[in-house]
């Protein structure tokens, strides 16, 4: 169904469910409630919205944001608005006795709109319209225009080379049993095997205690996503921890104040193994009723995985078996070849070994593939690349051997090792529109494998009728509060449950245990938000690129803020027409 279909049908749709939902309730509140004093015959209302009039003014019902609800006139005094003045008169006991009408059935009430709204949520969303996102899709944070970048950057390392879920496995086992040989950690820890679906990029641990969690982008940790070990932490033990709350402070999870984090992000796709190892280890102490520091824990933890590149372990796999870690290298090839062809500038900034990349390199480029880039640096110690301006460049020579001259120029056919920011820009010359990231003005794009995933997840019918009842529901709850009865007070905790519920299934959908990398129940996650701020562009894959034509400008998407209106077809209809260029790479996959 194209763009313009789904807006004519929902629109129509939409207006029609309008019209036909107020007549419903103009109906349903004339034959529940009874005679409206002052408000004309009941007969009158019905004919007029079922000929398709208007119930406009003439009908004598006055237009609000929700239906009108008769109320009992006071005893003081009674007020005749029969096209006259108000009048206050002392009404006798045959008048109060007319006016006073039934009292009205809340409940039925209540689940009369629930059921009119789930009506209209099925009706709102139309066969294939699930099937809009493409996971090929390149997203904007800010405006990017590819006919001004010139010059392209890439990591080598999960951009130009995607690996295999069996690395995560390699990394896990070889760092468990550095545990258990090296740092003498007891035997039953090596009897834990690697969870693959288990730990989601962008958590949080708590290192103190122990806990392993999801934090959103306003500091809250999202209950119902709190781990210690293997077993889900209670909500109610969750807030006792943390003083009554679910709130972190800013200079707990940022480290930013006092000596040293003491809330640690795990943002790196390397770090799915570590997660997952610090999971398995508490699980093993805590299962036992051993006492252990969970702070010793942490850094055995993060020390085992660090010599696992330390001693070259990961490098050693996937030079011995390319074809088994290296995933998509045909796609790789494709990219760098029409940026080349067109004439972009191209450079590689990696922390890996050049052995290691230049294996890799041949593998998916081909022998030549140093001939594509105009400049190479190899371990360059990242982050600290971009911040220091303390070590200088050095250039290997065709053996990989370090050389000793000083370095004036970054030349083509070059390889240099280390190196600064500072220096690179300067050698270079290349200096962003206003003058990396937020500092230099550079252009940045993200690659997040886990949107491949996640994509397919929500173009699901299931995950697109499920998300728009629990808007619809949270939608009802909000305007429904205000019926305070007992009986209603029961109908508002029930949708409270089923709410609750749906959440769940929503979140189980994309990772049974932390649900999606990208949100919490109603806000951005704190990966989200790095996500939106250090980066212009992000996807799933560089092979996204050859979606795009190099002219091709991107435009964030509008996404209402609370005070907004939220267009949901138009943003709809925006998000198919992302990918103009689809059919052109499937010669590719």
């Amino acid at each position: 169904m194209s763009c313009q279909k789904i807006r004519k049908f929902s629109h129509a749709l939409l207006q029609k469910s309008k019209a036909a939902s107020l007549c419903r309730v103009l109906k349903t509140s004339v034959a529940s409630y009874g005679n409206v004093a002052s408000r004309g015959p009941t007969n009158q209302i019905g004919k007029c919205c079922e000929n398709g009039q208007s119930c406009g003014s003439n009908s004598g019902i006055q237009a609000t944001g929700s239906p009108a609800i008769p109320t009992s006139p006071s005893p003081a005094n009674h007020r005749q608005v029969a096209g006259k003045k108000f009048k206050e008169v002392s009404p006798t006991f045959s008048e109060r006795a007319f006016t006073t009408a039934p009292k009205i059935d809340s409940k039925m009430y209540l689940w009369s709109r629930y059921n009119e709204m789930k009506r209209l949520v099925h009706d709102l969303i139309p066969p294939g319209v699930c099937n809009l996102l493409n996971p090929s899709t390149i997203y904007a944070n800010n405006e990017v225009d590819l006919d001004k970048v010139e010059i392209y950057g890439f990591d080598y390392d999960y951009t130009l080379a995607l690996y295999s879920n069996t690395l995560d496995t390699m990394i896990y086992n070889t760092a468990r049993d550095f545990l258990v040989k090296h740092y003498k950690y007891p035997e039953g820890i090596s009897k834990y095997d690697y969870i693959p679906n288990f730990a989601a990029r962008g958590l949080h641990y708590d290192i103190q205690k122990g806990l392993l969690m999801k934090i959103d982008a306003f500091h809250y940790i999202q209950l119902g996503t709190v781990y210690r070990g293997l077993n889900p932490v209670p909500d109610e033990e969750v807030l006792e921890l943390y003083g009554g709350t679910n709130h972190v402070p800013l200079e707990e999870v940022s480290g930013f104040y006092g000596k040293g984090p003491v809330m640690k992000q795990f943002m790196d796709v390397f770090s799915i193994p570590e997660m997952t190892l610090l999971a398995a280890a508490n699980d093993y102490f805590n299962s036992n009723d051993i006492e252990y520091d969970p702070g010793h824990l942490y850094k055995d933890v993060s020390d085992a995985i660090g010599m696992v590149h330390i001693k070259g372990y990961m490098y050693k796999w996937i030079m011995q078996d390319l074809e088994k870690y290296i995933l998509r290298g045909d796609e790789t090839y494709a990219v760098l070849h029409r940026l080349a062809s067109h004439g972009k500038k191209l450079f590689l900034i990696t922390n890996s070994p050049f052995s290691f990349v230049d294996k890799g390199m041949k593998y998916m480029v081909g022998k030549d593939w140093r001939d594509l880039f105009d400049i190479v640096i190899v371990q360059a110690d990242k982050p600290h690349f971009f911040n220091s301006c303390g070590k200088p460049f050095r250039r290997l020579d065709s053996n990989g051997d370090l050389q000793w001259d000083k370095i004036k120029s970054l030349d083509k056919g070059q390889v240099y090792k280390q190196g600064n920011l500072f220096d690179f820009l300067r050698l270079t010359g290349w200096r962003g529109s206003k003058d990396l990231m937020l500092r230099h003005g550079w252009r940045t794009g993200a690659i997040v494998p886990e949107l491949e995933v996640e994509t397919r997840v929500v173009n699901t019918e299931q995950y697109a009728q499920g998300l728009t009842w629990l808007q619809a529901l949270t939608g009802l709850l909000e305007r429904m509060q205000m019926h305070r009865d007992p009986e209603s007070k029961k109908v508002l905790q029930d949708w409270l449950k089923e709410r609750e519920e749906l959440r769940a299934v929503t979140k189980n959908l994309f990772n049974p245990h932390f649900g999606s990398i990208f949100r919490t129940c109603h806000n951005p996650t704190y990966f989200s938000r790095r996500l939106c701020r250090f980066s212009d562009v992000y996807m799933a894959s560089i092979s996204c690129l050859l979606n795009y034509d190099l002219s091709y400008t991107f435009y964030p998407r509008r996404t209402p803020l609370q005070h907004e209106a939220p267009l949901w077809m138009d943003q709809l209809c925006t998000g198919c027409m992302k990918t103009p260029f689809l059919e052109e790479m499937a010669h590719i996959r």
